[in-house]
């Protein structure tokens, strides 16, 4: 069971200690998301794993990754922004992981704008990014979804900075 935030033993002072390990936060996300699946049907665990291996890869640390594992958690309403105020993670990761919540109708380059002011996001959402826009993920969809989401990944791309890689 991934622990809980309000455990006494969980301080919330900030300190070393007081935070989840990679793996704590990776069992509450995988908890969080249990039964969920993403666009093409697979386990959508599998997606945040992915994305946390694309920040190790691109040299991202710990907070990154931690971030990367709950980047998902409360956009999809898998844990609450009151859940993540008060987790034993540190202000950065929870800054991350909020720079990363799309808002309803928030338009694209209000997002992007955050994201970008918010110091190590885009590294995060570069990792989403490119696990997204993966053609092998998205050859499972129907042409339209994939037509939709490439136009899409693609823009998110430009209004980070990062076009499209060839």
């Amino acid at each position: 069971m991934p622990p809980n935030p309000q455990d006494p033993q969980h301080p919330r002072d900030g300190s070393p200690a007081a935070t989840l390990s990679l793996a704590e936060v990776e069992a509450t996300a995988r908890a969080a998301h249990a039964g969920q699946t993403d666009k093409a049907g697979r386990p959508y665990a599998e997606h945040l794993r992915a994305v946390a291996e694309g920040v190790r890869r691109r040299g991202g640390d710990d907070e990154q990754i931690a971030a990367a594992w709950l980047h998902d958690a409360v956009e999809d309403d898998a844990l609450t922004e009151q859940w993540l105020d008060g987790a034993p993670l540190s202000r950065r990761t929870k800054d991350i992981v909020l720079a990363l919540t799309k808002r309803p109708g928030e338009p694209p380059e209000a997002y992007a704008a955050r994201i970008l002011a918010t110091p190590g996001a885009r590294l995060v959402k570069e990792a989403d990014l490119a696990h997204n826009a993966d053609p092998a993920r998205l050859a499972v969809l129907d042409g339209a979804t994939r037509a939709r989401l490439t136009e899409k990944y693609t823009r998110m791309r430009e209004l980070l900075g990062r076009p499209e890689r060839r």
